[in-house]
């Protein structure tokens, strides 16, 4: 179990890393999505302790996600192609917003809005396929970012089915919104088989 999770975090690592991500042409919105998703999910901080290695890596996603906003929008500033980067994402946090009060494990502050982060972290990568649909393509480094991204999800559902199997824990909300989310990337792997490791550059189909 360990081992399958491990992975999947440092798989996202590297989808979050700003070194990567600067290199990277990004959509500002997916990246203040997925910062308002760490954010929400990881106030658990200042209420329990699960080990030091759990700890560390919830603040390096934070960390990592609001460095990943300021590179964007503030020093690398004039890479940033916001002609492009049009998405309304008032469409995604309302509903998901709606949702999570409806659909939740406890109504408790900090129940809801962790189902409200799994909800949002679903579709959150949304802008971003939105806009490499809008331009007609994606630079190869932008293609990387988003490959490390969903393979840490897949790597999570591998997890939970491990742990259904072994274990008998079954979340349905994490694995709904996982499965959501990894599906949002079917088209994405296929293409980055079939053309970014061939050496081709990525398009996806408007």
């Amino acid at each position: 179990v360990a081992s399958q999770a491990h992975l999947a975090d440092m798989s996202h690592m590297k989808s979050v890393n700003p070194f990567l991500i600067v290199s990277a042409i990004l959509v500002l919105h997916s990246q203040l999505l997925f910062a308002l998703v760490f954010t929400t999910r990881y106030l658990d901080l200042f209420t329990s302790f699960i080990s030091l290695y759990n700890t560390s890596m919830k603040l390096i996603y934070i960390a990592c996600s609001y460095a990943t906003v300021y590179l964007i929008y503030m020093k690398f500033k004039a890479t940033y192609d916001g002609n492009h980067d049009t998405f309304r994402v008032e469409f995604l946090i309302v509903p998901v917003g709606g949702l999570s009060f409806l659909v939740n494990h406890d109504f408790s502050p900090l129940e809801i809005l962790w189902t409200f982060s799994i909800y949002l972290e679903s579709v959150a990568i949304l802008p971003q396929l939105f806009m490499i649909s809008k331009t007609g393509e994606a630079e190869t480094i932008t293609t990387h970012y988003l490959f490390f991204l969903g393979l840490y999800r897949a790597l999570y559902l591998v997890n939970w089915i491990w742990r259904y199997y072994f274990e008998g824990f079954f979340d349905l909300i994490a694995v709904v919104a996982g499965v959501v989310q990894t599906v949002l990337y079917c088209d994405f792997f296929y293409l980055y088989v079939t053309k970014v490791l061939k050496g081709k550059k990525l398009s996806l189909p408007a």
